[in-house]
C-alpha cells in the first residue's frame, strides 16, 4: 500500500541525513508482518532475489524495456554510475555506519549501511542517483513490518523527464506487482530460518 511522505519523513531515519539533496518519490508499506529483529530476514530475502521475479507480465515487460533502452542509449555504462557521475554516498556516512557491514548487496543497488532498524543502498545512471530505504516500523499491534521509501536526485533534464515518463507506471504496475510478490516470497519463508546474505 502507498504511504503519505509524513509516515517516512515522521520517523527519526539516519537516512535524512544521508539524503540532502534527493527527493523522496514513494514509501510503500511492504506486507513483511514479523517481530522486532526481523529486519535481516526481509533485507536477505531481497538479496536472495526471492521477489525479483514479478508474477506480472507487465511488470516484466516494463523493466526489459528499461534495460534494452538503458544498453541502447548508453544509461547504465559504467562512466555513468557511482564513483564516476557521482560520488558514493558511503563517502558521507557517519563512523559508526561507514566502519559497520553494509549489509548485503540487493543488485542493481550498492548497500550503504544496515542497522537494527534501516538498511540502505544506492544506485547512479545517466537518469538519475537513487536510494532505496527499508524501515522496519512497529505497526501499532505489537507486530512490525517493512516501509520502503524511494529517494532519487535526477540527472539535469534527461533525469526529469525519465521520472516524469517512469511515474504512472511505477505507481500502477511496477510497485504494486513488487510489494504483492515480496509477501508471497514473505509468507513462504519460514522465519528463523537462514536466508542467504
Amino acid at each position: 500500500m502507498r504511504l503519505p511522505a509524513s509516515a517516512h519523513t515522521s520517523r527519526p531515519w539516519r537516512i535524512h541525513a544521508l539524503a540532502t539533496g534527493f527527493r523522496l518519490e514513494d514509501v510503500w508499506a511492504l506486507p513483511t508482518p514479523g517481530g522486532p529483529d526481523d529486519l535481516p530476514r526481509l533485507v536477505g530475502l531481497l538479496a536472495s532475489g526471492g521477489a525479483s521475479h514479478s508474477s506480472s507480465r507487465t511488470a516484466r515487460a516494463l523493466w526489459a524495456l528499461r534495460w534494452r533502452l538503458g544498453r541502447l542509449l548508453g544509461w547504465d555504462r559504467a562512466g555513468a554510475g557511482l564513483g564516476a557521475r557521482v560520488p558514493t554516498l558511503r563517502d558521507r556516512l557517519a563512523a559508526d555506519l561507514r566502519d559497520a557491514p553494509p549489509g548485503p548487496v540487493v543488485a542493481p543497488f550498492a548497500p550503504l549501511y544496515l542497522t537494527h532498524d534501516e538498511w540502505a543502498a544506492e544506485i547512479a545512471n545517466r537518469t538519475v542517483h537513487g536510494i532505496v530505504h527499508i524501515g522496519w516500523v512497529p505497526d501499532g499491534d505489537g507486530a512490525h513490518r517493512g516501509e520502503m521509501a524511494v529517494y532519487v536526485r535526477p540527472n539535469g533534464l534527461l533525469g526529469n523527464a525519465y521520472m516524469a515518463a517512469i511515474t504512472p507506471f511505477r505507481h500502477l504496475v511496477v510497485y504494486p506487482a513488487m510489494v504483492r510478490d515480496l509477501g508471497r516470497a514473505w509468507g513462504l519463508s519460514q522465519p528463523g530460518a537462514p536466508i542467504r546474505q
